[in-house]
Order: structure tokens, then C-alpha cells, then sequence
């Protein structure tokens, strides 16, 4: 959970909420932690990876499942090209580069991601371990200096102060920077001790996760004041490290930002792929996703995903990424939490007031985006549709033609 996600969501969020995006970070944090629970709860009740797809097939709900499971992807997507964009805009700004090299990196970390997979060395969990470490001490710190120079006149300094209830504003910008716990439920059966320790571990890190951000929100923009956060919001924390320790700060959080964003990057990449060739397989998606090069990696859903997300960080902007990609994931943390108000037999009251929570989130999230992004919201709302409505009969129709899907069910 600790990677790419603080990097672009922060600046998006103080544009927004201004002295309250610290309290931005809880609401949406209080969701994803009962979001993280419930899907918790649901995996060690089925035993199964898989997330909600998995938990909707068990209720023998296999078009739905597979409608949302489209959906997901489709929400991966967009958070791998906002991690591919912030690279680009990360590393760029530490060597003074402009359009053409901040599109370059995010080429060049897009392709070779996909290409690094593929050649089945995308999921090297020891790496990972030490890049998020060290991406989380670097956080840390930041946050710890920038809050040991108190000075709260900086989170309205240059803007207008906001009402208390921009925080659902903010809050409805978040959601893609708290979804990584939903990437370990699809690794589930890999998990050792899985059936004792899922819950209490997942629960637990996304607590830390959202008092991690608040802290690195109320540092950064005490350090580098909101104004300059809202105008140099694609590389904030960078700014705000700068101000911090001047060019060794921007070293440090650019090697931060680099490495976070590009683990980031692997790690949906990598879970997006066995995704899609999961639901393949269950003749949810046309068989052509369900193949294995010879390194038993998913590569044409890959390859595939790798491409959209690069091509859509190159031509999109951050806020409409962001704020569509955490429209995606507030869904399905809606829809995981009614199935486990379902499932469970006891503390019901928590999935259903993240249910509850998220509903006033999500209105809020369409109302913004019917103002300030009417294009993506309209485009996301017709995929959508399409999948619920058409994803039958064009399931159908490519079984006819003959790929397998038709005698795989």
C-alpha cells in the first residue's frame, strides 16, 4: 500500500480540501480499512485468491463477478498509467526535463516493466521488500521534519481556505492510493499461516498506511506550503524535500519517487495479468487472455494492459486519472463490503458502514467529476454500461469464432 500512491494523490487532494486534506486521508482511510477487513474476512472464509471475483463466484454470481472483474482491470489500468505518469514527472524534474523527457520516462518505465515481466522477473519479493522499506522510512522522515516546523498557517498559505466538508471532496481522490491491499487477497493461497494471520496483518497495515499519510500530508505542506503544492502537484513531495534539505533532499525523494512508483507499477502489473487470465479461465474474458509464454507468465494480458496504461500516461492529466481510477475502486470496496454484510454472521455493523460511507463518497466523487471531468467520467460510465449490458453477448459472439471459450465452460 505504502508505493506510488502518495506521490500523485497528495497535490490533488490539498487542491481540493486545502487545510482539510488531512482529514481527507482519514475518511477515505476509515473505508479502505473496513474494506480491508471485510476482504480479509472473505478470503479466509473461502480459502481462495482471487478478491471479489472469487468471492462473487462462490455465491454463484459468475456474471457479476465477472462484470466487475472488467471493471477492475479497467481500474488498474488507470493506476498503472498514474504511475507511469508520476515517474515520468518525478524523475524529469530532478534533471530540469520537460514534456518530451517526462513522456520518454514514462515509456521507458511502462515497456520495460511489461518487458521485465515477461521475461518472468517481475515479482522479485525481496527487492520489493527492500524498495518499500526504504520508500517508507524516506516518508517518515519527511513527514517527522516537516511536523517538528509546526506551522499550520501553511496549509492555506497562497489559497483560500476551505469548509470542513471539502474533505469528502478530497476524500473521493484517494481511493487509488489505498488499494494495494486488494493485490495480496489475489495471493492468498501463497500466504503462509494464511487462515490465522490474513486479517489481523491486512487490517493493521492499512491503519499505518492512512497515519502514514496524514502524517507525510500535514509534513509536506508545512514544509512547502499549499500554494506549492497545489501548482507543482505531479512532483509535490519532491518540492517539499527540497525545501526540507535542499538538492540532497531532491535526490533522495527522487530515488523515493523512482523506485516507488516503478515497484508500484510491477506489482499491479504482475496481479492485473494473473487477474485476467484467473477470470479467463472461468470464461469471463475470451480465452485468448488465459495463455503463458514459457516462463508461466500471463504475457497478452500484459502486454496488453502495459500498453493502454503507457499510452493513457502519456496523453492523460493527473486529476481526471486519479479521480476516475479511485471511482473504480470505491465500487468494488462497496460491492466486497455488502458481500461480506451478507456473508458474515457477526459485526455486521462494519461492512455496512463502510457501505454506508463510501455511498456518500461516491456522490460526491460523480458530482465532482460531472463538473471538473465530464469527458473521462462519461467514458467511464459507457465502458461500464457496456460491460454490464453487452459483455454476455460479446463473450458469446467471440465463442462462435471459434477461440475456445464456448468448450472451456
Amino acid at each position: 500500500m505504502v508505493g506510488g500512491g502518495i506521490y500523485i494523490a497528495l497535490g490533488v487532494v490539498i487542491s481540493v480540501a486545502a487545510q482539510w486534506a488531512w482529514l481527507s486521508f482519514i475518511i477515505a482511510g476509515v473505508v479502505a480499512v473496513i474494506s480491508a477487513f471485510s476482504y480479509a474476512r472473505l478470503s479466509v472464509k473461502y480459502g481462495k485468491s482471487g478478491g471479489a471475483f472469487e468471492f462473487l463466484e462462490k455465491m454463484d454470481q459468475d456474471g457479476l463477478a465477472g462484470s466487475l472483474s472488467w471493471l477492475l482491470i479497467i481500474g488498474y489500468i488507470l493506476t498503472i498509467s498514474v504511475y507511469a505518469y508520476a515517474f515520468g514527472h518525478y524523475v524529469a524534474f530532478a534533471f530540469h526535463g520537460g514534456g518530451l523527457m517526462i513522456r520518454g520516462l514514462a515509456l521507458l518505465i511502462g515497456f520495460g516493466l511489461v518487458g521485465l515481466n515477461l521475461a518472468g522477473l517481475g515479482k522479485m519479493t525481496s527487492i520489493e521488500v527492500v524498495i518499500v522499506s526504504g520508500n517508507l522510512l524516506i516518508l517518515v522522515v519527511l513527514a517527522v521534519w516537516g511536523m517538528w516546523h509546526w506551522a499550520p498557517v501553511e496549509l492555506v498559505a497562497g489559497i483560500e481556505p476551505r469548509p470542513a466538508w471539502s474533505a469528502l471532496i478530497g476524500a473521493a481522490a484517494i481511493f487509488v492510493s489505498y488499494e494495494g491491499f486488494q493485490l495480496l487477497t489475489y495471493e492468498y493461497e501463497e500466504v503462509r499461516n494464511a487462515k490465522r494471520i490474513f486479517l489481523p496483518v491486512l487490517v493493521s497495515a492499512a491503519i499505518f498506511v492512512v497515519i502514514v499519510y496524514i502524517a507525510v500530508t500535514l509534513g509536506a505542506t508545512m514544509l512547502a506550503g499549499a500554494l506549492t503544492m497545489v501548482e507543482q502537484k505531479q512532483v509535490a513531495l519532491s518540492v517539499a524535500a527540497t525545501r526540507a534539505a535542499g538538492f540532497p533532499g531532491l535526490v533522495v525523494m527522487t530515488v523515493a519517487a523512482g523506485f516507488a512508483t516503478a515497484a508500484a507499477i510491477n506489482s499491479t502489473l504482475f496481479s492485473t495479468g494473473k487477474l485476467a487470465a484467473r477470470v479467463a479461465r472461468a470464461g469471463e474474458l475470451p480465452q485468448w487472455f488465459d495463455h503463458q509464454n514459457r516462463f508461466d507468465v500471463p504475457d497478452r494480458p500484459m502486454i496488453l494492459v502495459g500498453l493502454i496504461a503507457t499510452v493513457l500516461a502519456i496523453i492523460g492529466s493527473l486529476s481526471s486519472l486519479v479521480e476516475a481510477a479511485s471511482l473504480v475502486f470505491l465500487g468494488t470496496f462497496m460491492v466486497v463490503n455488502l458481500i461480506c454484510w451478507k456473508q458474515m454472521q457477526s459485526v455486521r455493523w462494519v461492512p455496512m458502514a463502510g457501505v454506508v460511507l463510501g455511498a456518500l463518497v461516491g456522490i460526491v466523487l460523480v458530482l465532482r467529476l460531472m463538473v471538473s471531468a465530464p469527458v473521462p467520467l462519461a467514458i467511464l460510465l459507457v465502458l461500464a454500461l457496456l460491460i454490464f449490458i453487452g459483455r454476455p453477448a460479446l463473450l458469446e459472439r467471440v465463442s462462435t469464432e471459434g477461440n475456445g471459450h464456448g468448450e472451456s465452460t
